[in-house]
């Protein structure tokens, strides 16, 4: 008979918590994506960046912020079902009847298992597809560039050698290409400049129209070709990552960045605390809930619901705040990458445990 009663409040709260959640998602999302759409409306007519394009960005963003907000919305949820049962004595009924606090710890967990899993699945797939065609998307119709961050184009290093890109609508398709291969004292051995290299798999690129120079003792020649292979472990895959930032890339990507940065010896700490981050997130939605669990213990007077619901966002907040925070004090300080990806989601454990002990012991 326990048993049986205890399945039927754990389907009541499933109910009550997944019905809340979806609802606060729902309103979050409405919200960033009108922000969106006013920052890019001040893009509009730039190029060929008109009102579908502008449109189609703001939905394909629309994961992004689902992903970055789940425990957010979780917390917030949870929270409000939890303060809205108190309110009403309900949660008190559900405590005669032996709904212990480990028992609604344990319940809870396995209603978050759901959310762990979507926030796991949002995050490794569909948000990072989403982000990269979005940023394809505006790219291309503002005729911008992949990785503008210089005025003279895209650069990146692969072992021995520096390449520039001067233009890549397509991660395929490269224009004003320029390798620069240095030998193992740092001498400038050879130089390749094409205007166009098209990715042919296996790492094989075509260079077309080339002209490449080597630099000898007896001085530099040079030599036209109308087309040339390039081998380099520099691939579509890797200059799509260049479109997408660290922490919305899939952890998949970024494992496979991280190696790529490593392997040419380049700093890789930022990548590894996103890959980090990126493994832990979906725990966090955990977390919030045992976060928002001791507020069903503390005594509900009229209003007192709204008053909850205001903290839980405040907290939420602060945990998109914290976790922000300890990325860049990770990186100054030289931090392990894992200690800075967990640093927020353990102080909030640790702050839901010390308020189940507080509210348990009044």
């Amino acid at each position: 008979m326990r048993g049986a009663l205890s399945r039927t409040l754990e389907r009541y709260l499933a109910r009550q918590i997944y019905a809340a959640v979806g609802f606060v998602l729902l309103g979050f999302l409405a919200l960033f994506a009108f922000f969106d759409l006013i920052k890019e409306l001040a893009d509009l007519g730039s190029g060929e960046y008109h009102l579908p394009q502008v449109f189609t960005f703001v939905l394909l963003s629309v994961p992004a912020h689902a992903y970055e907000l789940f425990p957010v919305v979780v917390l917030i949820g949870t929270l409000y079902v939890l303060a809205h049962l108190a309110s009403n004595s309900e949660y008190t009924v559900m405590r005669g009847s032996g709904f212990s606090p480990a028992r609604a710890g344990l319940v809870l967990t396995r209603i978050g298992l759901v959310f762990v899993v979507a926030t796991f699945v949002i995050g490794e797939w569909i948000a990072p597809f989403a982000e990269e065609a979005a940023q394809k998307l505006r790219l291309r119709a503002m005729s911008s560039l992949i990785g503008d961050t210089l005025q003279s184009g895209l650069w990146f290093k692969d072992e021995g050698s520096f390449i520039n890109v001067r233009e890549a609508r397509r991660a395929d398709v490269l224009q004003g290409v320029r390798i620069y291969e240095f030998d193992s004292a740092y001498r400038l051995r050879q130089m390749t400049a094409a205007q166009r290299a098209e990715f042919r798999g296996r790492g094989r690129w075509e260079l077309i129209d080339v002209v490449q120079t080597r630099f000898a003792p007896e001085g530099p020649r040079s030599e036209r070709m109308p087309k040339s292979e390039w081998r380099s472990a520099v691939n579509p895959d890797l200059l799509d990552a260049l479109l997408v930032k660290p922490e919305r890339m899939s952890a998949w990507a970024l494992h496979r960045y991280t190696q790529h940065l490593a392997g040419n010896r380049q700093k890789t700490e930022v990548y590894e605390i996103a890959l980090w981050k990126k493994l832990l997130y979906p725990l966090a939605t955990l977390v919030m809930m045992a976060l928002a669990l001791p507020f069903a213990y503390m005594q509900a007077r009229a209003g007192m619901v709204g008053v909850k619901v205001f903290f839980g966002i405040m907290l939420g907040i602060f945990f998109h705040m914290l976790n922000s925070l300890f990325s860049h004090i990770g990186l100054l300080q030289n931090w392990p990458p894992f200690a800075a990806a967990s640093v927020p989601s353990a102080a909030f454990l640790l702050s839901a445990m010390a308020m189940m002990w507080w509210v348990e012991r009044r």
